[in-house]
């Protein structure tokens, strides 16, 4: 096989010392110990696969842990002085907009996108491109720019970028494997790092699956189903034996809706998806504004306006609208939502904008989902819907906002069924999707992520 990478120094560093160990005394007399018969049945193929996949679910959770620590900060911050923000979140979305701008381009925004193209673009004379949107300096920008970005208090998620820095993960694997070694294909790598990274993310090992299947391959399943299953399991189990089986969203109470209420079961995902499309066709005119914008003053001017607006909409609406949402979800679907202000909605809808179009790294699907529990909540307040039916159309508004964002019906709807647990509402879920991306389609006919897909492909095959 032809060789297709110029390893960098730290890679040729690696495989030396690989090599080293390969011929050392100690691993040649172990070598010798197995039985040849166990030696030849072992799948070599898939070891780079194994590996690959327990380091995203390490991975995974180192992340979620800097997350949590830096959302605490973020909030911490808040309650010394809401104030601060005026000084602070214009600073960390300039830093972690600096930080992408001159380290790592690839690495700004959900990272899916960026996924995709270098899929596309895997096991083709092109794929060398590949290495400017997944590499171990991406992955760690990545990590960087959103964690600066969440100090400032952004509005953001860690799915997304989990999910690049996953398939950097893979990417780099796959460089370090022998070119004599009888190794999977590039593009299987990168889109079982994908199913990977999600379930890990989210411990959703069926949601990993099924976005696999509905966003990234265009092939048969076939010829991906064993790679990506053992991926996500191993990626998955990772990650639980760290985290332990929990749900990302616990356990809410939901109840048979009567047939009266149907009616809002339909009404609210077709809402929510109008709504999912309406914010990404709105990310989409703020990164177009920005594009144009084509000197770095002034595009750090638009990036300090981002962190004075946040930090504006922030001390106007409270400490809910900083971070991920996940507070904000928990709050409605187990507290007492009747306390949240009727600007809940709009201030995580407007915060998760302002903080995608700062230029930095961060993710859409947390801020989505919270996004959609603020507006479910919100439309089951006004119409005077019973407590006791509320929580399954909040659900299915979360649903229906981020297969707005997303266009991935099927992946939102699992996705919420593992993060709850309530298998009695499969039905309704799968509506919500099916609802919601019939009415986003009539904002948008292409998702956001499709559209920045193309835009990354196109500026590397031009450059």
């Amino acid at each position: 096989m032809a060789k297709k990478y110029h390893l960098n120094a730290w890679e040729l560093k690696v495989v030396r010392g690989l090599r080293s160990i390969r011929k050392s005394p100690l691993f040649i007399r172990l070598y010798h110990k197995i039985p040849h018969e166990h030696l030849s049945r072992f799948p070599y193929d898939t070891l780079p696969l194994l590996i690959a996949s327990a380091l995203t679910g390490l991975m995974a959770v180192a992340y979620e842990k800097l997350f949590e620590l830096f959302e605490f900060v973020s909030l911490s911050i808040y309650e010394f002085s809401p104030y601060l923000f005026f000084l602070i979140t214009p600073l960390c979305f300039v830093l972690s907009w600096l930080l992408v701008r001159h380290f790592a381009p690839a690495a700004a925004g959900s990272g899916i996108p960026q996924l995709m193209a270098a899929a596309e673009l895997a096991d083709t004379r092109k794929s060398p491109l590949t290495d400017r949107l997944l590499s171990v300096r991406i992955a760690c920008i990545k990590i960087l720019s959103s964690l600066v970005l969440l100090a400032g208090g952004g509005a953001i998620g860690r799915e997304g970028p989990t999910l690049q820095v996953a398939g950097s993960v893979f990417q780099t694997i796959y460089r370090l494997i022998p070119e004599n070694f009888n190794k999977v294909s590039q593009r299987i790598m990168i889109i079982t790092g994908a199913g990977s990274g999600l379930a890990a993310a989210f411990n959703t090992p069926l949601g990993g699956i099924v976005y696999v299947v509905e966003e990234l391959t265009k092939t048969h399943i076939g010829k991906f189903r064993t790679a990506i299953f053992t991926a996500v399991i191993i990626a998955g189990m990772t990650a639980q034996q760290f985290l332990g089986s929990y749900l990302y969203l616990g356990f809410p109470k939901i109840a048979t809706l009567p047939f009266r209420l149907m009616g809002w079961a339909v009404l609210i995902p077709l809402l929510s998806g109008l709504l999912g499309a309406a914010f990404t066709r709105m990310a989409l005119w703020a990164a177009g504004l920005r594009k144009r914008l084509n000197s770095q003053s002034r595009q750090l001017m638009f990036t300090i306006l981002l962190g004075f607006l946040f930090a504006g909409l922030v001390i106007q609406t409270g400490p809910l609208s900083i971070g991920t949402g996940k507070a904000l979800i928990n709050k409605i679907l187990f507290q007492n939502p009747e306390s949240l202000s009727w600007a809940t909605f709009p201030s995580r809808f407007f915060g998760s904008l302002l903080s995608f179009s700062s230029g930095g790294a961060g993710g859409i699907f947390a801020t989505s989902l919270s996004s959609g529990a603020a507006f479910g909540s919100l439309m089951t307040k006004l119409t005077e819907i019973p407590d006791i039916h509320q929580n399954l159309l909040i659900l299915l508004s979360m649903i229906g906002f981020l297969t707005g964002v997303t266009r991935s019906p099927f992946t939102s709807a699992i996705l919420v069924l593992e993060m709850t647990d309530r298998h009695s509402a499969i039905f309704f879920f799968l509506l919500a999707g099916l609802l919601s991306n019939l009415s986003a389609a009539l904002v948008m006919k292409e998702s956001f992520y499709e559209i920045q897909k193309r835009k990354f492909k196109e500026a590397l095959e031009n450059s």
